[in-house]
């Protein structure tokens, strides 16, 4: 099926995350096109599973994944090991948290979509 992979940052128009009150960050990805958006979920490269793992939490952890059609997006909420502000927090304002998404390999078939994965 797919040739080669694309960073997720290549396909996505928004990937961001930020504060969901003191206990939660939340992360979003946008994507501008419905066809693109639907090639990244069926290749399920972004999973509940796939996300727990890259960020080293079980996965009792990730609160929200939801796949959000008519918004071309994918929400994911997790757990702050340490609530806002407390000791020990790295993030208070959970900014920095969308860093791993960045280079998630999602397959890609050249032949489906015009794209320059360099």
């Amino acid at each position: 099926m797919a040739k080669t992979t694309v960073p997720l940052h290549r396909l996505a128009r928004t990937i961001r995350s930020k504060n969901a009150g003191a206990h939660y960050y939340t992360m979003d990805i946008i994507f501008d096109d419905p066809e693109t958006y639907e090639w990244v979920v069926e290749t399920g490269a972004i999973t509940r599973e796939s996300i727990a793992a890259l960020y080293g939490v079980p996965e009792e952890r990730i609160f929200q994944f939801v796949e959000y059609r008519p918004g071309n997006a994918i929400k994911i909420s997790i757990r702050r090991k340490h609530s806002s502000g407390d000791v020990g927090e790295s993030d208070v304002y959970g900014c920095q948290q969308y860093i791993p998404l960045l280079d998630i390999p999602i397959p890609w078939d050249d032949e489906m979509r015009v794209l320059d994965p360099a």
